[in-house]
């Protein structure tokens, strides 16, 4: 019955998500023997969100501790960012998911319906 009404809602709202590239990135060495880092490219198609969290997480979705510029920022509507994710060493191989999720307004009638949640795999 539920999942009816939701797909119904998202049939009827037009709704869309944003994109986060490469689908399969990988982590390469930087000149410190004990970080590694990857880059990665988001792209907004949503016009009601403009905030973005990024996060890390192993197979069982942990989060795992990671370093970027900035774990939440602004990304306006059509607009892309890169950004880097790094990692230490006795992570790497821990590493499963980095995901970007839609930070929703909390207040007023403008809340968007969705929340959208976009991983990328480590092979």
């Amino acid at each position: 019955m539920y999942r009816s009404i939701i797909l119904l809602v998202l049939l009827c709202t037009n709704a869309v998500a944003h994109e986060m590239t490469p689908t399969y990135p990988k982590c390469k060495i930087t000149a410190y023997d004990s970080i590694y880092k990857t880059t990665m490219e988001m792209f907004n198609k949503r016009s009601d969100v403009k905030w973005y969290e990024i996060g890390v997480f192993d197979d069982e979705w942990e989060p795992i501790n990671f370093v970027t510029n900035y774990k939440i920022f602004k990304l306006e509507y059509l607009g892309n960012s890169k950004f880097d994710v790094y990692v230490s060493a006795k992570d790497r191989d821990r590493v499963e998911y980095i995901c970007s999720k839609s930070k929703l307004r909390g207040v007023g009638n403008d809340r968007p319906m969705v929340e959208s949640r976009i991983c990328s795999r480590f092979k």
